[in-house]
């Protein structure tokens, strides 16, 4: 088949070495060259000649072309020739020469097919300039030179531009939904009163729509009217029990209405919130109790057992099925005063607990938002709609399923609520509710995938335009498969308590590179800095650092996350790509050193997840005399399934480096995770490990 050829030379100021060591690894091309969205090698062939490749090629908007590439000559600092058996004598040649002064001149042959080109954007002068800006952001990463100046606080043309933006993002959304006058008039008057907070959105809500369906659960549906009236009483009945502005009231909940009214209640007293997780044990409540001192404690019945180490002092108010003379949140709501409490000075703040994977979790006080231009921030990226009908099985005491409600707020959403998570209830829901959107973290949606494709089958999920995952690391294996039996209705947000949100990947996002965390949202910012906040050069990992107008306010024990100007440090690493897509590595402090090379633990875990035997697996590293730290794999198998170590350890070096092949692998009988799906760390070795 006759071929149409592109040649570039370019000469870099670098070694022959240096060159040879970035183009010769294929993985880290989508970082340089925009239009190679993910690469993948598979297979047994160690790198070098004969290794293969999958490789997802993007341009433009068009949908990703999936492709295998093998290396046919590698002769290293020299010589590279990569081949596709899908392009008949097509190829992609790389030579390197010594030039004056330590340079290399770079000779780039690209042969594509005939007619490849022909009513596409990839002219031959367009293959040939994207060539050159690949090898300029090589050069750049070689240099360490930043491509961008050093972050700067916003100026005010881009606020503006940043305003007009959130207009148009709220008017797609459908907030402005016109309605009658006088119920607009009223829910504009609620909203200047209150704020965007959780007392004022719901007022506004139920002054535009007081009987639209505000929240489904077990016991049934609840309009909001009904929810406006029933957090006034109970605010008044609150109240009697000494909650006020400046207080604080713990609120430990499963997903149901009465967590909901329980924020609003205290949000319309101005007394502070402090969400519980409610997989705390006894010791961790006496604690966080002793720590954060609320004046009250609201939480469903079945977590009394755990409240016998607590002062008597404290009253304790059920918020479900309360058993007979105890207090609860309905008995009060049924005695109180109807009267509305005046909008307290200082609105109420929400208090979210880290997740403590490895330690004490820590209160993180969450920042109001300032208007609904944070709503819009994800609507930019996310496209949910007014009147939304929003499952949400994320716990709503984590910043994930709290921040659900929130953005379901301005569109007078349906919640869908269900205390418990079961992968077929969650199914059944949508079906018979028509549910729209899903909020979820990743180890639910992987339980709703892992049901068998006949019970998948019995429910219509044709209703749902988006799922949202946000919590914890979802597998590109798990992420392809999702989509191909779902639609391409995902999105993957990736944030954290402190931070809220940093970017959002969308289903186009996650064809092309299936483990990217996505692309900042408007009017955020994200920067891969170096300790000292210097910007680091394209395609370098380095410390993720985000800005955006809800950066929290700090933990309670006085402490908060470092700045680099108007950058706040997530504790994550990552790098961004050609394209602005973000990647996430690992936490700061799951990065190992091992024989002098930085390693993550996050592709070895991804990599394992891919195996057809292995349910769960967590890595972490461990000191290690000879090489002063090494990986220790716990893998989880599936019912039946066989594995040992050995089989682990080869397939991990089959497609890492050496150093990230764990040394030891242990067989436990399910890997810890908490109600976000995150590993919990300091549990995995209070098990019983078969090696």
């Amino acid at each position: 088949m006759p071929t149409e050829l592109v040649e570039v030379d370019l000469t870099l100021d670098h070694s022959p070495e240096q060159v040879w060591d970035v183009l010769s690894d294929l993985e880290l091309y989508p970082r340089f060259a925009r239009e190679v969205a993910a690469v993948e090698r598979f297979g047994a062939t160690p790198p070098g000649r004969g290794a293969k490749f999958r490789v997802r090629f993007s341009v433009g908007s068009a949908k990703p072309v999936l492709d295998e590439v093998e290396i046919l000559v590698h002769r290293p600092h020299e010589h590279l020739v990569l081949v596709s058996p899908r392009w008949e004598g097509g190829h992609l040649t790389v030579r390197l020469e010594p030039a004056s002064r330590g340079r290399t001149l770079v000779q780039v042959m690209l042969s594509l097919p005939e007619g490849i080109t022909a009513g596409t954007v990839l002219t031959n002068s367009w293959v040939r300039r994207r060539v050159r800006k690949a090898l300029s952001v090589i050069d750049h990463h070689l240099a360490g030179r930043a491509v961008t100046s050093s972050p700067t606080r916003i100026d005010q043309s881009s606020r503006s531009q940043s305003a007009l933006n959130v207009a148009l993002t709220l008017a797609r959304a459908g907030v402005f939904t016109p309605g009658r006058p006088d119920r607009l008039v009223r829910q504009l008057n609620a909203l200047a009163r209150w704020g965007p907070t959780f007392a004022g959105g719901y007022r506004a809500a139920a002054a535009a729509n007081p009987d639209h369906p505000a929240i489904i659960d077990e016991r049934g549906e609840l309009s909001f009217d009904e929810i406006d009236r029933r957090t006034t009483r109970l605010a008044n009945g609150l109240a009697e029990y000494g909650v006020r502005p400046g207080r604080r009231v713990a609120l430990m909940c499963r997903n149901h209405a009465g967590i909901v009214e329980a924020v609003i209640a205290c949000g319309k007293l101005g007394a502070d919130v402090l969400m519980v997780n409610t997989g705390l044990s006894a010791d961790q409540i006496a604690d966080l109790v002793d720590v954060h001192r609320p004046i009250a404690l609201l939480a469903d019945d079945e977590f009394g057992p755990l409240f016998h180490n607590l002062p008597a002092s404290l009253p304790w108010i059920s918020t479900w099925s309360a058993a007979p003379g105890q207090v609860s949140t309905d008995t009060i709501t049924q005695d109180a005063a109807s009267t509305p409490p005046r909008p307290p000075a200082t609105p109420s703040k929400i208090i979210v607990m880290t997740s403590g994977t490895t330690g004490v979790p820590k209160g993180a006080r969450r920042r109001n938002p300032p208007g609904l231009s944070a709503a819009a921030s994800v609507y930019s990226r996310i496209p949910l709609r007014f009147h939304e009908k929003m499952l949400i099985p994320a716990p709503l005491f984590h910043t994930w399923g709290l921040a659900a409600v929130q953005l379901g707020m301005p569109l007078q959403a349906t919640l869908v609520l269900q205390r418990r998570f079961d992968p077929e209830s969650a199914l059944r829901a949508i079906a018979e509710l028509g549910c729209t959107s899903m909020f979820a973290v990743p180890i639910m949606l992987q339980r709703i995938l892992d049901l068998p494709a006949r019970v998948r089958a019995r429910y219509d999920t044709s209703s749902l335009r988006v799922v949202a995952s946000s919590g914890s690391a979802m597998s590109g294996s798990f992420v392809t498969q999702f989509m191909d039996t779902f639609g391409d209705i995902l999105y993957n947000f990736y944030g954290s308590t402190e931070v809220s949100w940093a970017s959002i990947a969308d289903p186009a996002d996650l064809r092309a590179a299936p483990t990217t965390a996505g692309r900042c949202p408007v009017g955020t910012r994200v920067g891969i800095l170096d300790p000292s906040g210097k910007p680091l050069p394209p395609g370098a990992v380095g410390s993720i650092c985000v800005g955006n107008e809800m950066l929290f306010e700090g933990y309670t024990n006085g402490s908060r996350n470092e700045m680099h100007s108007d950058l706040m440090v997530t504790g994550d690493r990552g790098y961004l790509d050609a394209d602005d897509r973000l990647f996430v590595c690992g936490r700061d402090d799951d990065m190992i050193i091992s024989g002098g090379e930085n390693v993550f633990p996050r592709p070895v875990e991804e990599l394992l997840m891919g195996l057809a035997e292995v349910d769960d697996a967590a890595v972490v590293g461990v000191p290690d005399r000879e090489f002063g730290q090494r990986f220790v794999a716990y893998v989880a198998l599936r019912p039946g399934a066989r594995l040992d170590a050995t089989d682990v350890r080869h397939y991990v070096h089959d497609h890492l480096e050496r150093f990230s092949v764990p040394r030891d692998v242990f067989f436990v009988r399910r890997v810890p995770r908490n109600a976000t799906g995150k590993v919990v760390k300091r549990l995995l070795v209070d098990q019983d490990l078969t090696a």
